[in-house]
């Protein structure tokens, strides 16, 4: 039996948590239908959690976080995939209460995989990643509900993130008028070179107006921070117009009032890519495949070893990491 290296998170008895490359055998890994040689993963704000011991996220130790991945299968019990197929992971609570992505091998429920579109590798898979999958469940909610380039600007909370980095590429290759939102100094450049029109800083956002409704501004939004962020937005919303809330950066109360939901017809649409079924992953992953720039997955991702990833994650808890990580894992 061939060994592989692993990113192994554990917990010591003093209750601190601690993580190292090991090298394990294949009888280690959990039960599954489908062993899958991993070629790339990437560190989502989960994985700060995981790897830092934050939120309760794990619940056994040792653990291999990273909550997406994207390989090649190596042997399967299940007649849906084959040896050489490619696939991509998100969800599913991998990487969290089961064993992910930052390891050589994989293995998983073969219910849990996606075939990798046509046309999409493994590192352009997850060049966007679990943030890619959620801004892509977003933009097509957001349709779903009316919205189109000829609609009006679409505002992007949060917009230096992941989410908010494949969200505002994403529109603006298919059309859209982007908006983006922004706290971070110097961002202003990167931004727009992924397609932002228009940026807006944070401050205009931050405080909830007086006024329950302010003018029609915006024919559509991915909210990534929640809280008084999203209250204030919805009352700038134009009549009809959709909100696709996807973090709760900014906390989990709103602030806000029903008057945007009566008198303009607001909808406000949640969006959680952790259990989404498998028939609307194939979708959205589809729809990456054809609407994703390529040419700006240079600019929002940058590419790490498994050996950088301890002193990176303590790093995304405190915001200070900007676009997508993708972790080469061979």
């Amino acid at each position: 039996m061939m060994s592989f290296r692993a990113l192994v998170v554990d917990k010591n008895a003093d209750g601190t948590v601690t993580s190292s490359i090991r090298e394990l055998e294949e009888d280690q890994l959990p039960a599954g239908d489908v062993v899958v040689n991993v070629d790339y993963s990437t560190l989502n704000y989960k994985d700060g959690l995981c790897l830092t011991g934050g939120g309760g996220l794990v619940r056994t130790y040792p653990h291999v976080p990273g909550v997406d991945f994207a390989g090649t299968v190596e042997s399967s019990a299940d007649a849906r995939y084959r040896p050489g197929d490619k696939v991509v992971l998100t969800g599913w609570r991998v990487g969290e209460v089961w064993w992910g992505g930052y390891a050589e091998k994989a293995k998983v429920k073969a219910d849990w995989l996606v075939p990798l579109p046509e046309g999409l590798t493994t590192r352009e898979a997850m060049g966007v990643g679990t943030a890619g999958l959620t801004a892509m469940l977003a933009i097509l909610a957001l349709e779903e509900h009316g919205l189109s380039p000829d609609r009006g600007p679409v505002l992007v909370t949060g917009a230096t993130g992941g989410v908010g980095s494949v969200a505002t590429a994403l529109l603006a290759a298919r059309g859209y008028e982007v908006a983006a939102v922004t706290g971070r100094a110097g961002s202003e450049a990167y931004l727009k070179e992924l397609g932002a029109g228009r940026i807006v800083p944070r401050a205009d956002l931050a405080e909830i107006s007086k006024r329950p409704l302010e003018s029609e501004s915006w024919a559509g939004a991915i909210d990534n921070v929640g809280g008084a962020m999203l209250a204030r937005l919805l009352g700038q919303m134009k009549y009809g117009a959709s909100v696709a809330a996807v973090g709760l950066a900014g906390g989990v109360q709103l602030p806000a009032t029903v008057i945007p939901f009566l008198l303009r017809g607001i909808n406000l649409l949640g969006i959680d890519s952790v259990m989404q079924p498998v028939a609307r992953r194939e979708a959205a992953w589809r729809r990456i495949a054809t609407d994703l720039p390529r040419d700006k997955l240079s600019t929002m991702t940058r590419v790490v070893r498994l050996e950088d990833i301890a002193e990176l994650g303590p790093a995304i808890l405190k915001g200070e990491v900007r676009g997508r990580v993708v972790v080469a894992v061979r």
